[in-house]
């Protein structure tokens, strides 16, 4: 299984060359039969103006992980993934170290996908709660 898993989170990490989640140091750290999680570091590429982790940063890196999740769990061959909705408390701050979103499934159709992403800090402190609702369309 580590074999599998670590190939699995290379694809993820490589993917993200050049995109977002490289600008904002987001790395895929584990995954599992039924999750993905990612890390980003909190410091002042990512701060409002008052020091504390800007909002959306925290939903940039959640979009990011249940986005990816779709596509490592789905038929990414045949289909390509966007997101319909999201929507996220904020439940605490966090002024440095890394923050980790952990995306589980809700709802897995054949269309469309709900995500359940907890970002939380070093010590497991809840951070925000995140809902991402995709949607998975036939490529051409």
């Amino acid at each position: 299984m580590t074999e599998h898993k670590d190939r699995i989170l290379k694809v993820c990490n490589d993917a993200s060359e050049n995109t977002l989640m490289q600008t904002l140091d987001i790395v895929y750290t584990d995954v599992g039969e039924d999750f993905l999680v990612a890390r980003m570091p909190v410091g002042p590429k990512v701060y409002q103006p008052d020091g504390i982790l800007h909002g959306g940063a925290t939903v940039a890196l959640a979009e990011s992980v249940g986005s990816m999740a779709c596509y490592i769990f789905l038929d990414a061959e045949h289909f390509f993934v966007r997101g319909i909705e999201i929507s996220a408390n904020h439940l605490k701050g966090a002024k440095e170290g890394f923050v980790y979103a952990r995306a589980t499934f809700v709802h897995k159709g054949r269309t469309t996908q709900l995500w359940d992403i907890k970002v939380t800090d070093e010590a497991q402190n809840l951070i925000s709660v995140v809902r991402l609702s995709t949607i998975s369309l036939p490529k051409k």
